[in-house]
């Protein structure tokens, strides 16, 4: 009788010490202004991968001494605000013309300025 209270007795200490653990789980509402600068930021970042993967702006790039990876990866770093403003450039220069590589100039400068900040720090790698 006295080992079937015992086992009784650790079996529920044993219950309630499962049952008053708890797990958070935290899940909230992402209002609408943050959603769409979520996908305004990953539109921006595909039209400048796009533009990076093009033959003649990796090209470019190469020439300019840069790595077309770190220049995807910095690419990456940018804020919202300097994503728009490289995809905006884009979008307002003439197709095939000159103004593409001032574009590119661009986006070598908003790196290199990202580099001197230290936003990224690309050459510790070095």
């Amino acid at each position: 009788m006295r080992f079937r209270q015992t086992v009784v007795a650790i079996t529920a200490a044993c219950f309630l010490a499962l049952g008053l653990q708890t797990t958070t789980a935290s899940a909230g509402v992402i209002g609408t202004q943050d959603y769409l600068s979520a996908e305004a930021r990953a539109g921006h970042l595909a039209d400048i991968n796009a533009a990076i993967s093009r033959a003649d702006v990796l090209a470019q790039l190469v020439s300019l001494g840069v790595d077309p990876a770190n220049a995807v990866t910095r690419a990456a770093a940018l804020s919202d605000a300097e994503l728009a403003q490289v995809a905006q450039e884009m979008n307002n220069l003439p197709a095939g013309g000159d103004g593409f590589l001032a574009v590119i100039g661009i986006v070598f400068l908003v790196l290199m300025i990202l580099e001197l900040t230290g936003v990224t720090d690309i050459f510790k790698k070095f």
